[in-house]
């Protein structure tokens, strides 16, 4: 067993964790960081992650890292620090036989997606892991913790079972704590690049009931809302428009007329000249038709029948009832002409409108098209998929267990390319290697490694934090995590990856697992409550 020390003038302690691990921490605990810490933190990282159809989750990249550089070597061969031990995963704990020579893939395996500190969206691969609540994943460290960021925290953590090309069958799953061992936390030890990460309940955005509303309501929502667009005929336009105003009857708003304009033709300086513009047909292939504008608009244009020219305005004395509807409509910016009342001396004696026009110019062939706006909102909010262990299981965890003996199943989602350029993975399918670990320990000072376990493996980073699983069944698929990816060898220096290397789960494993299982994540939702 390894004990990192504080190095003279201490140097490493600058790279920890930027608020303490837990209050009266000591090197023999567990360090736990939040990461979204409440309903309003986790429904923002929820929007973040699946607006527009998902489009982050579809963005981000896989975490890579310069593995490249050499300097791991195989020495000497580790000693557990106590004796073996097992926990069951869910579903596993009566344990079943059965024969395959197919490999079926877990559900508990997914993708692990975060915000780096330098804004980067980046994912990693995880599993869901028992616990007693159901709602743990085990990754690697570094797919928590953003050593290059200086000792913080991935921002808007989630865990995503089963992800496929920005699908989320299970929903998502925002993490809650981490835990992490003391010493990668607080001097990125790479003999402990492993954490177990509680997870809110799964959930879904904007999956709720669709409403349509009217535009006061649509402003004022907060959430998942749009606005369609719907043609309607100028015969219902002009009815509209004349009955309701821009507002229209069916909670939605009269859009003025979509036109695509031209030029003004030459020669039109007069009334006369203008006429055969104002045709339905127009003159020579061009037509005038009328929009209405603000009386600002209208006084500062000039009387020369330019395009955006002054034309015509007209005022109408109107009802008490249609002068404060348009008053409404003018401080929402639906109206932009005029509306007063009609005083004689201090006494209301009526109100009336002014309506204020200029002129455009379009094609006679094309076609105006009228249109309402209709306001959407999708309501219901968060909607729950349940605990993640009762939605796709979880792994069991083993911890002590002896070295080169039992052959181990690895799975996660390799996207880089090999160190010589080739690019055998997408990370979109995961993938899978099977064998024994090392006899041997790495050792690799660059990320302060000592003693991990390794497995001959081709995969390269994008499968960071995929578990290693111990007696894994291809009836049940299931197993027991006894490690998780946290990097890789080029073992013969022939420009390929050929291992993939662990931290070897220990006692101190296990602590840091028995800290992070007990806890329950709370109630987000209504309905949602603790087993």
């Amino acid at each position: 067993m390894k004990r990192t020390l504080i190095a003279a003038g201490g140097f490493l302690l600058a790279a920890g964790l930027t608020t303490p691990a837990l209050a009266g921490a000591t090197s023999s605990d567990p360090a736990a960081e939040a990461l979204a810490k409440d309903a309003r933190e986790v429904s923002e990282v929820l929007k973040f992650w699946t607006a527009s159809n998902n489009a982050a989750l579809r963005q981000a990249t896989a975490l890579t890292y310069d593995y490249k550089a050499g300097g791991a070597a195989m020495t000497g061969g580790y000693t557990a620090d106590g004796k073996p031990g097992l926990v069951a995963p869910i579903g596993g704990e009566k344990k079943k036989v059965a024969k395959s020579y197919n490999v079926n893939f877990p559900k508990t395996i997914g993708k692990v997606f975060f915000v780096n500190a330098k804004g980067g969206l980046n994912w990693c691969s995880a599993t869901s892991i028992q616990s007693q609540h159901r709602n743990l994943v085990a990754t690697a460290g570094n797919c928590v913790y953003d050593e290059a960021g200086n000792g913080h925290v991935m921002d808007k953590w989630v865990f995503v079972p089963a992800f496929y090309q920005g699908k989320t069958p299970y929903g998502i799953f925002v993490g809650k704590t981490a835990y992490l061992h003391y010493d990668y936390a607080n001097y990125e030890d790479g003999d402990r690049n492993y954490a177990f990460v509680t997870v809110y309940n799964g959930l879904n955005l904007g999956t709720g009931k669709t409403t349509q509303v009217n535009k006061a309501e649509f402003d004022k929502f907060v959430g998942d809302k749009w606005v369609d667009e719907k043609e309607i005929t100028k015969a219902e336009y002009d009815a509209g428009v004349d009955k309701y105003g821009k507002d229209g009857p069916y909670k939605s708003k009269i859009v003025d007329p979509k036109t695509e304009t031209v030029a003004k033709p030459a020669g039109v300086n007069s009334d006369e000249t203008l006429k055969p513009y104002l045709a339905a047909e127009g003159k020579d292939g061009i037509k005038a038709v009328t929009f209405e504008v603000t009386e600002g608009t209208y006084t500062s244009s000039k009387k020369d029948y330019e395009n955006n020219s002054q034309f015509a305005s007209e005022t109408v004395p109107i009802s008490k009832e249609d002068y404060e509807r348009l008053l409404k409509e003018k401080a929402s910016g639906n109206f932009p002409g005029k509306v007063e009342e009609v005083k004689d001396g201090t006494n209301v004696i009526g109100w009336k409108k002014t309506t204020y026009w200029l002129l455009k110019w379009v094609k006679s062939s094309t076609k105006t098209v009228y249109y309402v706006e209709q306001y959407f909102i999708r309501d219901g909010g968060l909607v729950s998929t349940g605990r993640l262990g009762d939605a796709v299981g979880g792994q069991g965890f083993a911890y002590n267990q002896p070295v080169a003996k039992s052959p181990v199943r690895v799975f996660g989602y390799p996207y880089a390319e090999h160190p010589d350029g080739n690019k055998a993975y997408t990370g979109i399918t995961p993938k899978t290697c099977y064998g024994k670990t090392s006899a041997k320990n790495v050792t690799w000072a660059k990320y302060r490694i000592e003693e991990n376990v390794a497995l001959k493996c081709a995969m390269t980073p994008g499968a960071d934090g995929g578990p290693w699983l111990l007696k894994y069944s291809n009836a049940t698929r299931l197993g027991y995590v006894n490690g998780v990816t946290g990097g890789f060898l080029d073992t013969d220096s022939n420009g390929r990856i050929d291992h993939s290397i662990s931290a070897y789960f220990d006692g101190e494993t296990n602590s840091v697992y028995r800290a992070a299982e007990k806890n329950w994540s709370g109630d987000i939702l209504p309905g949602i409550k603790k087993p």
